[in-house]
């Protein structure tokens, strides 16, 4: 049996930077800063469109000053990270405002970047002419399972992978501000699973999607379930389930809410599941046959998605200041996942496989 060097979180590297933090909801409170407050990151000021819940969140996470607005945050001389978890509507105007304030030296933006591929791709243009680094926080790579699976692909233990699938079966919980927007599911939980397929095989060249609407989802959308298929240019063939139905959920029916994943390779086997639906760690186990005598590998870990994850994206973008190198999660990279949610959704309109190289980007 091959020894393999698997690590599900990434080490620490640089946490020197100070952070400012825009926003102060579920997202912020309990994955950005949890984490945060884990790995010893410098979280110095806080602002929301709630002073009253910036204050509050601000008490519960030792945040020493709170600000009445994003913009007098970013003012702010000691923020060198602005950390943006707002609405995709909003998000746009607070990073121009960040690319324009002299002390940050970093921007961390929610996904997705922006509503729509042509503002992502401005946003991308405009971060490059300001000489600042924009991360976009696709925090799904960072999930453990995720970085375990990536290192496996990478150390050759699955040989050429050949085929790969992600099934949700699992009810996420919508924000308030989607059910103004006119897209839901492919561009809000889909792009977790785009973007990762992507980090682990490279970029696709076809995408093929289907959608109905969902009968728990009260409020307009067209993409409640949603099923893709990718064929990238390595000749991996992967799909993508997002089931936000996963069936009835009234008293007394036992819960059964699951995210699993496959990868097969030509020289092995890996699969697990996420971890989320259940607060639970994410798992893996795989075979190889060069790397466990094609016996079954189990490794196994505390910590979760929600929130340690959260520590990866922000080491990330740490590091990249500190060495003055592209950050894993950059925007331009970014901009590709939002191309593949756009070629899915027009695949979805018209009705037929898009792809990638008819969308401009």
């Amino acid at each position: 049996m091959t020894q393999l060097d698997l690590r599900p979180d990434p080490d620490i590297r640089v946490k020197k930077y100070k952070i400012g933090c825009i926003g102060a909801g579920m997202i912020m409170a309990e994955c950005h800063l949890a984490a945060y407050a884990d790995a010893g990151f410098d979280v110095v000021a806080i602002a929301s469109r709630t002073k009253s819940r910036a204050v509050e969140v601000a008490n519960r996470w030792s945040i020493p000053t709170v600000h009445d607005t994003p913009e007098a945050l970013m003012s702010n001389s000691d923020v060198e990270i602005v950390d943006i978890a707002y609405p995709p509507d909003q998000q746009p105007a607070l990073i121009r405002a960040a690319l324009a304030a002299p002390n940050v030296k970093g921007i961390l933006a929610q996904k997705p970047l922006a509503l729509t591929l042509e503002e992502a791709v401005a946003l991308r243009d405009e971060a490059a002419a300001a000489g600042k680094v924009l991360s976009v926080n696709q925090n799904m790579r960072f999930d453990q399972s995720m970085q375990v699976l990536k290192q496996l692909l990478d150390q050759g233990a699955l040989g050429e992978p050949v085929f790969a699938q992600i099934n949700m079966n699992a009810i996420p919980h919508w924000q308030g501000f989607l059910e103004d927007y006119d897209r839901l599911t492919l561009a809000n939980m889909s792009v977790h699973h785009l973007d990762v397929l992507r980090f682990l095989f490279g970029e696709p060249a076809d995408v093929t999607s289907v959608t109905r609407k969902d009968p728990r989802t009260t409020f307009a959308h067209d993409d409640g379930i949603v099923a893709t298929t990718l064929r990238f240019e390595s000749g991996v063939l992967a799909l993508s389930l997002e089931d936000v139905w996963a069936g009835p959920r009234e008293e007394g029916f036992e819960d059964d809410q699951v995210i699993t994943w496959r990868v097969e390779g030509t020289n092995g086997v890996a699969k697990g599941s996420i971890g989320w639906p259940t607060g639970a760690p994410s798992t893996l186990s795989y075979a190889s046959a060069s790397h466990s005598d094609g016996k079954w590998v189990t490794p196994a870990w505390d910590t979760m998605w929600f929130p340690h994850a959260f520590i990866g994206v922000m080491e990330q973008l740490q590091y990249a200041l500190d060495s003055g190198t592209t950050p894993v999660l950059n925007v331009a990279d970014n901009v590709r996942t939002m191309a593949l949610v756009e070629a899915a959704y027009q695949s979805i309109e018209h009705g037929k496989t898009v792809r990638m190289t008819d969308i401009k980007h």
